[in-house]
């Protein structure tokens, strides 16, 4: 189970480190993209050969990903083979976490409740945007995430009932997909 949570952390950190390679295209916003416009803007990736490591460590938008990779003690995961479809969510998703929630998070004591919600954010196999379909989807940490697509926008509801927007899809990378998310999933409690 461990080797499985490990794995899936990976592709956790994979997701935020591959969404700040949008190769510079202003098209990789974090507004709400449809479904349609986005396979149009993964074209032109070429950071293929950056490890998830590297490109987690140099992205200020998923610093706090990065923290909470570390804290879970699943920072040597990030070469995993995959593929993975992952659901990053940005710093700013973080923040929006109910006060104290992070801090309790990255402490030591909590490490194992912090890899839980790392890996209900990944997907096992590889998932383009173009191939969404909605309904429910078992997460690498066992549990089920919604997806459903509204106006174009694909929202995913986790195990508490709240939602999170896809603000960015189809960043490709070598072990799998990056979906970037504009808020944390919560898994049911055990």
């Amino acid at each position: 189970m461990r080797t499985r949570l490990i794995a899936g952390l990976a592709a956790v950190a994979l997701v935020g480190a591959l969404a700040s390679c949008s190769g510079g295209d202003e098209s990789s916003s974090t507004s709400p993209m449809p479904v349609e416009a986005a396979a149009s803007a993964s074209s032109g990736m070429d950071d293929m050969g950056m490890t998830v490591s590297d490109i987690v460590a140099t992205n200020s938008d998923f610093s706090t990903l990065l923290a909470a990779v570390q804290a879970a003690d699943l920072g040597d995961t990030l070469a995993g083979e995959g593929p993975y479809t992952v659901f990053a969510p940005t710093d700013d998703a973080f923040a929006a976490l109910p006060g104290g929630t992070l801090a309790k998070l990255l402490k030591p004591a909590n490490r194992e409740q912090l890899a839980a919600i790392l890996t209900y954010h990944v997907v096992a196999g590889e998932v383009m945007a173009a191939d969404v379909m909605p309904g429910d989807v078992t997460t690498v940490n066992g549990a089920d995430i919604s997806i459903s697509i509204e106006d174009g926008d694909v929202l995913i509801t986790d195990g508490q009932g709240n939602q999170a927007m896809v603000t960015k899809t189809d960043i490709a990378a070598a072990n799998g997909v990056i979906h970037v998310i504009d808020a944390v999933l919560l898994p049911p409690a055990p």
